[in-house]
C-alpha cells in the first residue's frame, strides 16, 4: 500500500485511475478544483487549483508525505495558453512538491500524438516529458492511443437516419481504442510493474487496430441498417484553419477558432498508433496493446442503454 496524490481525477481517465488505485490497496489523495458529480469511492478530495502553486501546495500536498505522483491532468481545450499554463507549467509545480514530499515514482498520462507534435499542446506536453525524465526521480510517462469516448460521437446521428461522416475514404487513419477502465489499470500497475519503470510507454486496447470506416460499418451493423457515409476532404479543416489564421492578423480572437481547426484536422489525418522511427509510418503491429474491452463492445453497451453516452469534451471532431 502507497499513498498516493492523484491530479486530474474528476476527468473520465482520473475517474477510473482512481478507482483502480483504490482497488490495489492505494491510499488515494485526490486533488481537485471541484468537487466531482459523483464521489469517488475509497479517495480523499482535496480542494486544490493545480495551476495555482501557492494552492497546490498549501491546500494539496500540505507539507505531508506521498509515496508517488500520479497525473490524469490535462488541458481541456488544447489552445496554447491553456496547454502551457496545464499540460507544462502546473505539472513542473507538481514535480517540485512530489520531490518535496518525499514521492519516489511519478506517473503521467501523456497522449501518443507527440510523437509527431505540430500543435501546441503536444508541445507543453513534450516539454514536460523532459522535465519529469531529467528529474531523476522515477518515472512512467504513458502515451495511450485514442479514447473510446472520441470514437462515439456519431452514435446518435446514425441512430436518427443520418449518415457517418468520414475524412476521405476513411481508411487515411486507424487506431487500437482504449477504455477508460482498461487505462486506469494500466496507470495503476505503472507503480508496481517494475518493467514500466523509467519508461515512455505507447498503450492501446485489445487490437486489431481499426479505422474510421469499420467504425462505422461496425455501428450500421449493430443497428441492421444499410452503411451510409459521407466524405469530408481530408483537407477541409487545414483550409479553414489557415484562412482563420490569416483573418486572426485582423481579428485576433479567430486566432482560438484556427488553432480549434488545427486540432480536428490533426486527428483526422493522423493515425493514434505508434510511429515507427525507421520508416515514419504509424505501425499497428508496433503499438502494444492492454486490457479486454474493445470499442465496439462499447458501442452494443451505448445502444442498449447499459452504458451513459461519453462526455467527450472539448477535442471532439465530429
Amino acid at each position: 500500500m502507497s499513498r498516493i496524490a492523484l491530479l486530474g481525477a474528476t476527468g473520465t481517465i482520473g475517474k477510473a485511475t482512481a478507482q483502480a488505485l483504490v482497488d490495489a490497496g492505494h491510499d488515494v489523495v485526490a486533488m481537485v478544483r471541484r468537487e466531482p458529480a459523483k464521489p469517488l469511492p475509497g479517495v480523499t478530495l482535496r480542494r486544490a487549483d493545480p495551476a495555482d502553486p501557492v494552492s497546490l501546495m498549501h491546500d494539496g500536498f500540505a507539507g505531508e508525505h506521498f509515496d508517488a505522483v500520479v497525473s490524469c491532468m490535462a488541458s481541456r481545450t488544447g489552445l496554447p495558453s491553456d496547454a502551457w499554463a496545464i499540460d507544462h507549467k502546473a505539472h513542473s509545480h507538481a514535480l517540485a512538491l512530489a520531490d518535496r514530499s518525499g514521492a519516489q515514482h511519478f506517473v503521467l498520462l501523456s497522449a501518443i500524438c507527440v510523437q509527431k507534435p505540430r500543435l501546441a499542446f503536444q508541445q507543453a506536453k513534450l516539454a514536460f516529458e523532459a522535465e519529469l525524465i531529467a528529474s531523476g526521480l522515477r518515472y512512467s510517462i504513458v502515451r495511450p492511443t485514442a479514447f473510446f469516448k472520441s470514437l462515439s460521437g456519431q452514435i446518435e446521428r446514425v441512430r436518427s437516419g443520418k449518415p457517418f461522416l468520414l475524412f476521405g475514404d476513411g481508411s487515411l487513419t486507424a487506431c487500437k481504442p482504449i477504455s477508460n477502465r482498461d487505462l486506469g489499470a494500466y496507470l495503476a500497475g505503472c507503480l508496481s510493474e517494475a518493467e514500466r519503470w523509467n519508461k515512455v510507454l505507447p498503450i492501446g486496447g485489445p487490437g486489431p487496430a481499426i479505422t474510421p470506416r469499420q467504425q462505422g460499418e461496425a455501428l450500421f451493423a449493430m443497428l441492421d441498417m444499410e452503411p451510409k457515409f459521407r466524405s469530408v476532404p481530408p483537407g477541409f479543416l487545414g483550409g479553414i484553419a489557415g484562412a482563420l489564421g490569416l483573418a486572426s492578423r485582423l481579428v485576433p480572437p479567430l486566432a482560438t477558432k484556427a488553432e480549434l481547426a488545427r486540432i480536428g484536422h490533426y486527428y483526422a489525418t493522423e493515425s493514434m498508433l505508434v510511429l515507427d522511427p525507421a520508416t515514419g509510418r504509424y505501425d499497428a503491429a508496433m503499438t502494444p496493446e492492454t486490457g479486454t474491452d474493445t470499442l465496439f463492445d462499447h458501442y452494443r453497451a451505448i445502444l442498449s442503454g447499459t452504458a451513459a453516452p461519453d462526455e467527450r469534451g472539448d477535442h471532439a471532431v465530429f
